[in-house]
């Protein structure tokens, strides 16, 4: 990839409160798509309280994409089930990746990205400086459904062979 900026990393930490899709639970799994690619997480049985606790890694080219993130309920006989979704930009976080942070002490916080009607955001999102590594913590309200939450972190891997921002 000719236009490689770097890599994102998302770690897709945990459901809150997902919708109902089967009898009495659902079966979730999380996809991650920006541009063409497309990532997901493994399917957490019965649970509507899921904790993935994984890292998807995509490739960035143009940071101006947004990022969809689509829950999905596994079914074994049938389609699966869509459970919501989430979009959110990274505009934000390439900004902050752009300022001086050598030298910051760890937990600093370098911007704060407010919920708005433009955004998935529940609450506010926090973008800082923790182990030597900028990252940003999410909490996207899922749309086009009744009911839950997906929280995720984001940190940004640099590539030597890549443009950079």
């Amino acid at each position: 990839m000719e236009n490689l900026r770097g890599l994102l990393r998302i770690h897709i930490q945990r459901g809150v409160n997902l919708a109902v899709r089967d009898m009495r639970s659902s079966d979730p799994y999380v996809v991650v798509k920006m541009g063409k690619q497309k990532l997901k997480t493994r399917v957490v049985k019965r649970n509507v309280n899921p904790e993935w606790d994984e890292r998807l890694t995509l490739s960035v080219a143009d940071a101006n994409l947004p990022v969809m993130v689509c829950v999905y309920d596994k079914d074994t006989f049938s389609f699966d089930d869509k459970m919501g979704d989430a979009e959110f930009e990274i505009d934000s976080f390439i900004q902050a990746l752009k300022t001086r942070l050598e030298g910051l002490t760890d937990g600093t916080i370098i911007a704060r990205v407010q919920p708005s009607r433009e955004n998935c955001l529940a609450e506010e999102s926090c973008i800082i400086w923790s182990n030597g590594k900028l990252v940003q913590n999410m909490v996207l309200r899922l749309r086009n459904v009744e009911c839950g939450e997906v929280e995720l972190q984001l940190q940004w891997i640099d590539v030597p062979s890549s443009r950079g921002l």
